[in-house]
């Protein structure tokens, strides 16, 4: 695609997106930003100019692929094959942004190393400004890498109804869908210099259910009064792929609400369920919503209450039937 492309099918793409609420012309412009007229994307290649692309091509184009999968699929008997197809695009901007992310990370060490080791001769300062170039470089395409991903996958939620998450790790930013966040990486970056995005910050709502649960319209009308008072919340949940935490996550996508996922320790072995309950419980929970499920909510909802954490106990007799729901 070049600027003389003929952008009317796209514009119109995005026009419909908008129409849906999709709107991500503020993300696209705020994450494809030159810091400086020069890049340098390796260690070996030298400083040349070389703008960003125009983001408006970029967001209609993300649309355009996204959008035109599932719409060639509909009604058809590959339509299910669509949500596939869709979460690996999404994936693979995901994988892109990571592999940047690590020689974002590698050249911010070498900076670093060199800003301890001060050397007045004209290649250490050479050195030391190709460093720092390399590094605002890969910084700039990484951004705007994951303003891509998060519009694929906000694209995916629209289509399917379900958050995109990948396989493992984490998933952070801080445009358009929630964060996906891997406990373990949550509990580790507090630490960290991102801690922003790893750890974000605000009241936690804790949450957490069994895996067979069909009224999802009562968890979400419950979520969403606890969003009213509480509107800077960040979910907690137990991480489970389907029933209860399943449809706290899908609803904390079409909030905007960042979650937390607890995933469960395997090397604890059988107290792994139980460990996890405590390192929720241990965040300090705002308030809670607890789902009949197995014995392992029973005891989420023990230490909760011990606690002295504000609890809502939904029970499956309290859903609607299925068809109703």
């Amino acid at each position: 695609m070049n600027k003389f492309t003929d952008f009317t099918a796209l514009a119109a793409f995005l026009e419909e997106a908008r129409d849906h609420g999709i709107d991500t012309s503020n993300e696209y412009a705020s994450s494809f930003i030159e810091e400086s007229e020069m890049a340098k994307l390796s260690v070996v290649s030298e400083p040349e100019k070389a703008d960003m692309p125009d983001p408006f091509q970029v967001e209609a184009a993300v649309d355009l692929m996204m959008r035109t999968m599932f719409d060639v699929l509909r009604d058809t008997r590959m339509e299910e094959f669509a949500k596939d197809l869709a979460w690996g695009f999404c994936n693979s901007f995901h994988m892109v942004a990571k592999r940047l992310e690590g020689r974002e990370d590698d050249a911010a060490r070498k900076l670093g190393e060199l800003a301890r080791t001060f050397d007045p001769s004209e290649i250490y300062a050479n050195e030391l400004e190709d460093t720092q170039l390399l590094c605002q470089t890969l910084e700039g395409c990484r951004a705007a890498m994951e303003c891509m991903r998060d519009h694929a996958a906000e694209i995916y939620r629209v289509e399917t109804g379900q958050p995109f998450s990948t396989v493992k790790g984490s998933r952070v930013s801080t445009k358009l869908s929630a964060s996906m966040i891997d406990a373990r990486d949550y509990l580790a970056s507090r630490a960290r210099t991102r801690r922003e995005q790893f750890a974000p910050e605000g009241p936690v709502v804790a949450f957490s259910g069994g895996q067979e649960w069909h009224d999802h319209e009562l968890l979400w009308d419950r979520l969403d009064q606890i969003a009213k008072r509480i509107p800077e919340m960040v979910l907690a949940t137990t991480a489970q792929a389907k029933g209860c935490d399943a449809i706290a996550t899908a609803w904390a996508a079409s909030r905007g609400i960042k979650v937390v996922q607890f995933k469960l320790d395997r090397s604890q072995g059988n107290r792994a369920a139980f460990v996890r309950n405590d390192r929720i419980v241990n965040l300090k929970p705002f308030e809670a919503i607890v789902c009949e499920g197995s014995g392992i909510q029973s005891n989420f909802a023990q230490k909760l209450r011990a606690a002295g954490v504000p609890l809502h106990i939904f029970r499956r007799a309290q859903q609607r039937s299925a068809a109703a729901a």
